[in-house]
């Protein structure tokens, strides 16, 4: 049965990868029949999928155990306006379409396809032949019809005439406005502004007339709402504690989506921060644990007796607190954790060396590795001591959390992970790979246009010269590969 998808009009390249995370999540046979693809240059990757966007990309890694062989992906860009929200799948049943859209951030809601055309008359032609020996079914119930425009409005008037075209559905029952039955959809989707403007020269803004009718009519009967209302809840402007790396509730909640986070998991971020990738994982039911090398940022400045501190009253804001396991001040090359396989996802946005500077645990060619004593005490046994650091490349760092996800992975699990996708430096980075995980998919977060229009930048400034910034976000997954782990106690 064909199901039609609405979606938000915002991080286009994450929509169909969170889609296709959910149905592996939820075990939904999903089949993708109609998703209008980006349109442009075309960039090869050795991944399952990918989805890139001039910004950030988001990349999902697998057990490359499931790789029979060597495939290549075709990467599309174009201007993110002229997506269309739609999306044509088709799944088994009712229960699977509310199964895959219950979780979805990206995703509005879900409609049941009765028809679809170019114009009306071939969508009512697809509604006798889809749906006729189904309209007894809802003769007597309550009903309400609903017109959207997607870059596009029509009067009241026209509306009006719209649903009396449907006069032939003969639905007898009452028409409720609010809270009935059933609802039906028409949906119609015009061709954007930003379209319009690159195929006229004309300086008028009117519409040309052959550009006023909707390209495509869509109708179809309300099934569920996705969990979009999510994102106000977990509004940054609204929590607790934050700062200024914080990462955004929207993409937090896709991360954790695309990470598999769900009851029974237990999820770890190697650099907690505030706690928005955990925060994020807990509203799905996972189990959450966190590090950072530096203590301050999950604690908080004012903790004080009798008062949570900085992460955990998160947590406690949104009723979550039987999901905190931990924070605790580690970094990733010194970690404490046990190598062993007993993470079932991991969600980290590790810093990138701009605003937050790279650094591990240690001392400079060995220097400061006299033992200190202070009142008889050495130093580092001392409750107040602060263990020194030093500078970290960004690529060791990509290889440590890698080669961690790797080991402390269960099977089926997943890294996702925030990247940078070029630098001023280096121009654009390699994804990176690793012998035992699998690509999944990549996605971009698209920017504002800093100073070029043909190609959209990020500038990040310092010193007072702008420097050129894109970033990516990756999961990955524990390959069937891996050796045996020895212990050692």
């Amino acid at each position: 049965m064909e199901y039609l998808i609405r979606f938000a009009q915002v991080h286009e390249s994450f929509r169909r990868p969170e889609i296709q995370a959910l149905a592996a999540l939820a075990g939904i046979d999903l089949e993708i029949i109609s998703y209008n693809e980006f349109v442009g240059a075309a960039v090869p990757f050795h991944v399952r999928s990918v989805t890139i966007l001039e910004g950030i990309q988001i990349g999902i890694f697998v057990p490359r155990a499931y790789i029979i062989r060597q495939r290549y992906h075709i990467i599309c860009i174009a201007d993110r306006k002229e997506q269309s929200p739609y999306c044509i799948v088709k799944l088994a049943n009712e229960e699977a379409a509310r199964g895959l859209i219950a979780r979805s951030i990206l995703a509005k809601d879900i409609f049941e396809l009765w028809a679809q055309g170019t114009n009306y008359e071939e969508v009512h032609s697809d509604v006798r032949r889809r749906t006729q020996h189904r309209w007894n079914n809802y003769k007597e119930v309550s009903f309400r019809f609903t017109i959207e425009s997607f870059a596009g409005k029509r009067s009241n008037e026209e509306k009006r005439e719209i649903i009396q075209s449907f006069a032939y559905l003969d639905f007898q029952g009452p028409i409720r406005m609010k809270n009935p039955d059933e609802d039906f959809w028409v949906l119609e989707e015009y061709i954007p502004d930003v379209a319009i403007s690159k195929r006229t020269t004309s300086p008028s803004k009117t519409r040309p007339a052959e550009l006023q009718t909707p390209q495509k009519i869509y109708f179809g009967r309300w099934v569920a709402n996705s969990s979009r209302e999510a994102i106000n809840k977990y509004d940054l402007k609204k929590r607790r504690y934050i700062s200024t790396t914080s990462m955004d509730a929207e993409l937090s909640l896709v991360t954790a989506n695309m990470a598999h986070a769900a009851p029974g998991k237990l999820f770890f971020d190697p650099f907690v921060g505030t706690g928005s990738f955990c925060v994020a994982a807990a509203h799905f039911g996972a189990l959450t644990l966190g590090s950072d090398i530096d203590g301050r940022s999950f604690r908080g400045k004012e903790m004080g007796k009798g008062k949570p501190m900085g992460v955990l009253s998160n947590f406690q804001q949104y009723g979550t607190q039987s999901k905190f396991v931990d924070v605790f001040t580690s970094d990733l090359t010194n970690t404490p954790l046990r190598s062993s396989q007993f993470l079932d996802g991991i969600t980290c946005d590790p810093p990138y060396g701009v605003r937050e500077g790279l650094r591990v645990l240690g001392t400079r060619d060995g220097r400061g590795k006299e033992e200190v004593l202070i009142d008889g005490v050495p130093a580092h046994l001392r409750p107040d001591y602060i263990a020194p650091k030093k500078p970290y490349g960004f690529e060791a760092m990509q290889n440590d959390i890698l080669n961690f996800a790797s080991r402390t992975l269960v099977t089926n699990g997943r890294l996702a992970m925030w990247m940078p996708a070029s630098s001023d430096e280096e121009g654009e980075l390699a994804i990176p790979m690793h012998p035992n995980l699998e690509v999944v998919c990549v996605s971009v977060q698209p920017f504002n246009n800093y100073s070029q229009r043909e190609r959209p930048q990020t500038f990040l400034w310092d010193e007072g010269k702008p420097i050129q910034r894109e970033y990516m976000l990756m999961s990955l997954m524990p390959s069937g590969e891996r050796h045996p782990t020895i212990l050692v106690t």
